[in-house]
């Protein structure tokens, strides 16, 4: 049974409210769990079914003929906590069952599971968010493999703080009387945690907008996100000054242009994930 998951509007800043549970951001990908008369089915946020991926998520820890729908995030785990977003997507495009069954013994992953939709048959959808995690704290009993996604109330810069200083993606903020509605909404929030640095533009894309960067000497990704129409104007009458040669996909230019960007974290190819322009550096 798949439930179109609410989604997170986002917000530059964090914030406190008494009104608001904080949660931490786990940075792996959304995952709905059906479990219906003993058989559990897994959909990604896009209804795609990946049930198979995940044998570890086979049991679920919930009392004996009990039927839910959870909500959650999962997530690879590193050694000191933070989150292997790379490992989780290799883990979600592996389907030949003998690499499937080697995944799951080197990369394990984890759900954090953070609402519950249905209970043996009827919908919770309705309910203020603080009943429907007061349901699910009762039902679902955490283990290896399903956790229960850690929550505060009231203080959210404290808790965005705490994922600076141990280097987690963010921030999740949601309105304890909200609704579950399967659309983006103002009452779930999310606060990134970024990572800065700032980069020289080598390229930019003759086909579609880009800015291809680089970092000591070494592309690093291209930049594509947050770049006002008079911030790229600007861009373009400097740049054309700088043309030192072209090919079918880029025209490049002396890395003399210098610009900031924010940017989710460095992969393990030394690559840029998801930068986004801030400020040119004069």
């Amino acid at each position: 049974m798949f439930i179109s998951p609410m989604l997170l509007q986002k917000v530059e800043e964090p914030f406190d409210s008494s009104d608001w549970f904080f949660e931490p951001k786990m940075d792996g990908h959304r995952l709905i769990v059906s479990f219906i008369n003993g058989h559990v089915k897994m959909y990604t946020r896009h209804n795609n079914e990946v049930t198979r991926q995940y044998p570890e998520l086979f049991n679920v820890p919930v009392p004996d003929g009990v039927d839910v729908v959870l909500d959650g995030e999962v997530a690879v785990v590193n050694d000191d906590g933070t989150n292997d977003f790379e490992g989780v997507i290799q883990r979600l495009k592996i389907t030949k069952a003998m690499k499937i069954r080697d995944a799951f013994k080197t990369m394990p992953v984890q759900l954090f599971v953070f609402d519950i939709l249905f209970l043996n048959g009827k919908s919770l959808m309705h309910l203020p968010l603080a009943e429907r995690k007061e349901i699910l704290h009762k039902i679902l009993t955490p283990n290896q493999y399903y956790k229960l996604t850690m929550f505060i109330e009231g203080k959210g810069k404290a808790l965005f703080e705490l994922i600076q200083q141990k280097n987690l993606e963010g921030i999740v903020c949601k309105k304890k009387n909200s609704r579950y509605v399967s659309r983006r909404s103002d009452t779930w929030l999310k606060v990134i945690n970024y990572s800065y640095a700032i980069v020289s533009i080598c390229a930019y894309s003759r086909r579609q907008f880009g800015w291809l960067a680089e970092h000591n000497g070494k592309p690093v990704g291209v930049i594509e996100l947050a770049i006002p129409a008079d911030v790229r104007k600007s861009f373009y009458k400097v740049a054309q000054q700088l043309i030192n040669g072209q090919d079918k996909h880029y025209v490049y230019v002396k890395p003399l242009i210098k610009v900031q960007v924010r940017f989710r974290n460095w992969t393990s190819n030394g690559m840029l994930r998801s930068p986004e322009f801030v400020k040119f550096i004069v």
